[in-house]
């Protein structure tokens, strides 16, 4: 019998154990922004979403791969589900809690290395420069672990957790959620708003 998070890990991640495949599989669905996409998460998985964020399947954090799915559930999948609402952020707080947690008990070193990505994101999302340098830290160890076939692509990853963590160093904040969340931008948000490439 599989497990309950099984579905969603093969959704997310699929079956190849090569990270460069993995990631050309699902890169889209991991960082692209479609209706299609979003609409398969809420009705596949917007359940357990719910269950999730009301504080439920706690019961999932007591094995590496459960714990992975749970932190997608409050990390990733609110981000789709309820795009561009104040919500897609209120798993935040729980799937920080948890990431803590897990690295405490090394649940990350026993998943494999494209997986541990999705656990470190959660230090991309937090608007708290302690955490972002813990994100880029993590980063950091995590390439120097992977062979020369796999470098670029985690060193990809850790540029990306580079740049969430200068906006938060600069800011204190992310200025692309300001609007969601009913915040007032800066002039100098606005003018860092205007570049491209300021919008994660």
């Amino acid at each position: 019998m599989n497990a309950p998070w099984q579905p969603l890990l093969e959704w997310w991640f699929g079956h190849s154990e090569s990270p460069n495949e993995v990631a050309a599989q699902k890169g889209k669905l991991w960082f692209g922004k479609r209706d299609s996409q979003d609409l398969e998460a809420r009705k596949r998985f917007g359940a357990q979403v719910e269950q999730a964020l009301a504080g439920g399947l706690t019961e999932w954090a007591q094995r590496p791969e459960g714990w992975l799915a749970l932190v997608l559930l409050l990390d990733q999948l609110p981000r789709m589900i309820f795009r561009d609402s104040p919500q897609a952020y209120s798993g935040d707080i729980r799937a920080q809690v948890l990431v803590a947690q897990g690295i405490a008990a090394d649940f990350d070193g026993q998943l494999p290395p494209i997986q541990r990505v999705f656990i470190y994101l959660v230090f991309e999302h937090c608007e708290n420069l302690a955490l972002q340098n813990e994100g880029v830290s993590r980063h950091i160890e995590l390439l120097a672990q992977q062979p020369e076939s796999d470098q670029a692509l985690f060193a990809d990853y850790l540029n990306y957790a580079e740049k969430h963590q200068k906006v938060i160093a600069q800011f204190g904040r992310f200025p692309h959620r300001n609007a969601v969340l009913g915040r007032e931008s800066t002039a100098q948000e606005l003018e860092f708003l205007s570049r491209p490439g300021s919008r994660f």
